[in-house]
């Protein structure tokens, strides 16, 4: 089917989605979450076999597009719920991918384009990539991909990036296990077709059934988070600090925060 916020080729059995709207630095939309979900799902049904996910221009990801956040005060608490269902179901359609998946991350992850970043089952990073959680910053609560990161590197460096909303570089973001390499920019593509090929040397039941049992054995727990994840991201976006908040950073200020 035709895209407009993303692309999506194929390299033999390697598929690769890229996010591309680089003049935004690949900001999400609901657009753009909608179409990568139903890429994620296609891809799922397809004869692929590796799926590389990465972003067009300068940055992977930066976050959700400005246009969205402007209009997030003069949301309903339904709309707001539908917002937070829809981001829920494109992480769970990337998690979910019974087949191997791996970011290339060359430039900013920011919010929920690290959240992309950081469920695929690989993430390689250039030394020019950045990671970060910024929503405490504007007032929101990064609920949604709270869980994922939880899961991925370990509740002290999740409370640590989560907390503080502050941006690490590729090679703090290697320490802390949120990327599996890092590897000079010019190299990147390289590497990642590398691994690409390693994976595709094995058995692809195998690997399917792989993911399925890491899935299942933390099913139970990720489950329950992600329904709390859900009503907690509704709600957020109800309190006067996300407004002061999303109405600051537009007007590019310091917030005054409620206490």
């Amino acid at each position: 089917m035709p895209y407009s916020t993303i692309a999506v080729a194929d390299q033999g059995p390697i598929r690769t989605i890229t996010l591309h709207r680089p003049e935004r630095r690949n900001a999400m939309t609901p657009e753009m979450q909608t179409e990568l979900t139903a890429a994620l799902r296609d891809t799922a049904a397809s004869s692929a076999r590796v799926l590389v996910l990465t972003g067009a221009g300068e940055a992977f990801c930066s976050g959700l597009d400005l246009s969205v956040l402007r209009q997030m005060n003069d949301k309903s608490p339904a709309e707001h719920r539908a917002d937070a269902e829809r981001i829920a179901q494109l992480f769970v359609a990337l998690y979910e991918l019974p087949i191997p998946t791996v970011a290339a991350v060359h430039g900013p992850a920011v919010a929920g384009g690290a959240g992309l970043a950081l469920i695929c089952d690989f993430t390689l990073a250039s030394h020019e990539a950045k990671f970060g959680f910024t929503e405490v910053r504007i007032g929101f609560v990064p609920a949604l991909v709270s869980a994922y990161l939880a899961l991925q590197i370990g509740g002290k460096h999740a409370r640590d990036l989560l907390l503080t909303g502050r941006i690490v570089n590729a090679e703090e973001a290697l320490r802390i296990g949120l990327v599996n390499e890092v590897v000079p920019s010019a190299e990147l593509g390289a590497r990642v077709q590398e691994l690409a090929q390693v994976l595709l040397a094995n058995s692809p039941q195998s690997l399917a059934a792989t993911k399925r049992l890491l899935m299942v054995q933390n099913k139970a727990w990720l489950d329950a988070a992600l329904a709390a994840a859900l009503e907690e991201n509704s709600r957020s976006r109800e309190t006067d600090d996300f407004r002061e908040g999303v109405a600051a950073f537009l007007e590019k200020r310091k917030p005054s925060w409620t206490k």
